[in-house]
């Protein structure tokens, strides 16, 4: 019987994804002036305050108030209509250095027997649904909002939008997990007040959703993904009526609050640990991105049509105490899943610092990943400048997203003998 599934995402203007950048930002600007930097920070937005906290152990020291406002107004909180702007709003920085027993149990002189930097366990998922290996509702989700801010930028087609929104959509699939039709698909946008009626108001914003983002969104997408739009189509666009009160004067906002957005959209699973504000050595983040790595070249390899890898760690221990895979019945080799993960184990090296230099993690590649999703991204390398009033100003190139290259496939077919 055909079944249904739904993921949603949060826009760059969400409270709590307001906090997951400013957290990033600032891990950037440490790893920039120093890259050793132990990093923890943590982020609360409110109506008209930011609050930040943490431990950090640095060389660097860093404006960090500021630093806070640049990324508030980056995103588009710069009206005081919004009760909440970069140039407005308190930051209070109750940041303090990392415990030095953590740090003993974590660093190590010879730096490959860095141990975990805390224990737990986390998941990478990869699917061949999509061409990024994304799950598929996901993956049209991060795209609404993506191209509603780009027409929020633009201040055009759609001049009344304001930065925070959401989206969700529901697929309708097949027995044979094979995606049918797209069956629900909601908006809600937060928007300036309108000096017509509230109905006036609420039919314009759909006109203008169902009108202008949903066609740029579908001309993005390949012609397999078009054909799930249909007539049929529930739309639910701003669902509760009126959206003026928005972002963090609406909801409060704290970092990690959206592990499920920034991962799989529900598939596969989670550990629990969030990724944003926290340094490399942090498991929680840095084994997340190598265990999509490990899934993604997997399923590009051709092993399997699914896959999910689950890795543990000790605080402080070198190698992971586990690491195991599940195909889902779709493992194309004559293997089970217990001996796909053995082999595995001997392809990817998992320990800490292995992962930190093979995903090259040490470099301020952050920010990019704290809104629509960190797993699913293009590979790419960029040019960034980071300016500070105690260190001056410095360039690095560095690449985002290392854990989406394909680069272990050829190693994986040679391994499997696919």
């Amino acid at each position: 019987m055909a079944y249904l599934f739904t993921s949603e995402s949060v826009s760059e203007g969400h409270p709590d994804k307001i906090a997951d950048q400013i957290s990033d930002t600032l891990l950037d600007n440490f790893l920039a002036f120093d890259e050793n930097s132990k990093v923890a920070c943590e982020t609360l937005v409110t109506t008209g305050q930011v609050v930040l906290a943490g431990e950090v152990r640095s060389d660097t020291y860093l404006d960090v108030q500021n630093i806070a406002r640049e990324v508030i107004n980056d995103i588009g909180y710069t009206k005081g209509a919004y009760k909440f702007s970069g140039d407005s709003c308190g930051v209070i920085s109750l940041i303090h250095e990392q415990s030095q027993e953590i740090y003993q149990g974590v660093d190590r002189e010879n730096k490959e027997e860095q141990g975990a930097g805390d224990q737990g366990m986390m998941f990478g998922y990869a699917t061949n649904e999509t061409e990024n290996y994304m799950p598929l509702a996901l993956d049209i989700s991060h795209k609404i909002l993506i191209e509603l801010a780009k027409l929020r930028r633009e201040g055009k087609d759609i001049p009344y939008l304001r930065p925070d929104s959401k989206s969700q959509v529901t697929i309708e699939y097949s027995d044979d997990n094979v995606p049918q039709k797209i069956v629900a698909i909601v908006v809600s946008t937060q928007h300036d007040d309108f000096d017509e009626d509230d109905d006036a108001m609420l039919n314009k914003i759909k006109k203008d959703i169902l009108e202008i983002l949903i066609p740029r969104v579908k001309e993005q997408l390949p012609e397999y993904v078009q054909k799930l739009f249909n007539d049929e189509i529930t739309y639910h666009i701003n669902p509760t009526g009126k959206f003026v009160i928005g972002g963090p004067h609406g909801d409060a906002g704290l970092t990690g609050r959206k592990i499920i957005v920034d991962t799989y959209g529900g598939k596969g699973a989670h550990g629990g640990g969030a990724f944003s504000g926290k340094d490399p050595s942090k498991v929680d983040r840095s084994a997340a991105y190598a265990s999509r790595h490990v899934a993604k070249n997997l399923v590009a390899a051709g092993l399997a049509d699914e896959v999910l890898v689950q890795v543990s760690y000790a605080i402080g221990v070198v190698e992971p105490t586990s690491i195991s895979v599940e195909t889902y019945g779709t493992s194309n080799v004559d293997m089970k899943d217990g001996e796909i993960a053995k082999k595995v184990a001997e392809i990817f090296d998992m320990r800490p610092w292995a992962i930190e230099s093979r995903l090259k993690l040490r470099n301020p590649i952050y920010r990019e990943t704290a809104a629509y999703g960190h797993m699913g991204k293009e590979p790419r390398t960029v040019t960034k400048i980071f300016k500070s009033s105690y260190s001056g100003e410095i360039k690095k190139e560095v690449e985002l997203f290392t854990w989406e290259k394909l680069d272990y496939v050829e190693k994986v077919k040679e391994a499997f003998g696919l």
